[in-house]
């Protein structure tokens, strides 16, 4: 049976500097803390390019550490997302396997909710396979 977590939370993205010294490649590295039905810090990696036009993609990969609905563990997110003049799509989703602890055999997606004002919340559909 899917469940859904909600909840707020914050993300600090600091650049990195390109591998290969590109600059139409930007590089960031990504912190966040979950609150409410993830109560959750993770750290990540983002690569993003685009165009002063309004659209751009980014591709990046987090671990996400603490407790989904009480159950202790961690997991990675996958991230695909573009911006094509303004209309947006993104893809998030738990890497296959990645779970751990209580969070073995955890699958789900991820959306993110960005409120007027820069206000940052997720909704979480998530299910775990059965034992």
């Amino acid at each position: 049976m899917t469940q859904r977590a909600t909840g707020p939370f914050e993300v600090k993205l600091k650049p990195l500097a390109a591998y290969d010294g590109d600059a139409a490649l930007a590089r960031m590295s990504i912190d966040k803390r979950f609150h409410g039905g993830l109560e959750a810090t993770s750290v990540g990696e983002m690569l993003s390019a685009g165009d002063p036009k309004g659209s751009a993609g980014y591709v990046a990969m987090e671990r996400v550490t603490g407790a989904l609905d009480g159950r202790k563990g961690s997991f990675a997110l996958m991230h695909n997302a573009t911006m094509t003049l303004g209309a947006p799509y993104m893809n998030i989703v738990v890497v296959p396997g990645s779970g751990t602890a209580e969070l073995t055999g955890l699958t789900g997606k991820m959306n993110i909710v960005i409120a007027p004002g820069g206000a940052h919340s997720y909704e979480f559909d998530y299910v775990f396979d059965a034992p």
